[in-house]
């Protein structure tokens, strides 16, 4: 396989256990796409140096770069003042790598292995679009174009030359809705990478939709795992009588040894090395390898 991919996050001034997500997704993208792949961190809401600094030690492959401040066009005048709960940052810029297949992830998405709807989004037609399963529909505004299916937006895949301006131009003229939530955001890309036919699916089998609140999965998926609520530094509510953040950060720490292994680094600092970079990884031998 010899298509050309580009990786892409993005991160703003989230928990400190945030930054330590994004650290390992850095480093699973690696671990999966090695180093054929493009990689690249868009910044908001603070310095970069200073985003680079909190993620700690990451692969000098990637590139960190200051999200712009402008929302591209097709989005001026439908998102509100606070970035739709902060999550439209992800849309800007609108493609980062537009002559590659882009995989777009959430900071909080750890992959370690090549999920089978990922590969056969990289392996597909010229106009395959990519996006996660979810265990519950969350589409806000533009439900109704979402379909019924759950999809998560965590996950993002489109192909060279796909034009998210036009895709999005086209959802809000059906529904012309401001972006007042991170629930409208993520209906806004379901929508658009569904206009014309279902996209790809990775299944929540695969990458879980991993957090301890019902009705999200408690254990690592086979591939990778989203960390839905890790960003946040409160969760203002109780779960069983316990203070929600409490609870999450519990649960993360029940992960995260783990995650430190499957992605081939220590959670002690001190004992880590870069791993290697050379062409054996999932993607480029052109297929899942399975779970680990």
């Amino acid at each position: 396989m010899n298509r050309k991919l580009g990786v892409r996050w993005t991160i703003g001034d989230v928990s400190p256990r945030g930054f330590e997500a994004l650290r390992l997704s850095l480093f699973g993208a690696l671990k999966v796409f090695g180093p054929e792949a493009a990689y690249v961190v868009y910044v908001n809401s603070m310095p970069v140096d200073r985003a680079r600094e909190r993620t700690g030690p990451s692969p000098g492959r990637v590139q960190w770069r200051a999200a712009p401040r402008e929302m591209a066009p097709a989005l001026r005048g439908v998102v509100d003042a606070g970035m739709a709960q902060g999550v439209a940052w992800k849309l800007s810029p609108l493609r980062a790598f537009p002559e590659r297949y882009e995989l777009a992830l959430d900071n909080d998405v750890i992959l370690w292995d090549l999920p089978e709807g990922m590969a056969c989004w990289l392996s597909g037609g010229p106009d395959e679009r990519l996006l996660a399963e979810d265990v519950v529909a969350a589409h806000g505004a533009f439900a109704e174009l979402c379909g019924r299916e759950p999809r998560n937006s965590g996950i993002r895949g489109v192909p060279p030359g796909f034009s998210l301006a036009e895709a999005f131009r086209r959802v809000l003229e059906a529904v012309p809705a401001p972006l007042t939530s991170e629930l409208d955001e993520q209906g806004l890309q379901v929508a658009a990478l569904s206009l014309d036919g279902a996209p790809r699916v990775v299944s929540t089998a695969d990458v879980a939709i991993c957090s301890p609140f019902w009705p999200h999965q408690w254990d690592l998926g086979r591939c990778g795992a989203h960390f839905v609520g890790l960003n946040a530094r409160d969760l203002p509510w109780r779960y069983y009588d316990r203070p929600a953040t409490e609870v999450r950060i519990e649960h993360w720490e029940h992960h995260r040894a783990e995650l430190y292994r499957r992605v081939g680094l220590s959670p002690d600092p001190g004992r880590n090395r870069l791993p290697s970079t050379h062409s054996s990884s999932a993607w480029a031998a052109g297929a899942p390898s399975g779970g680990t």
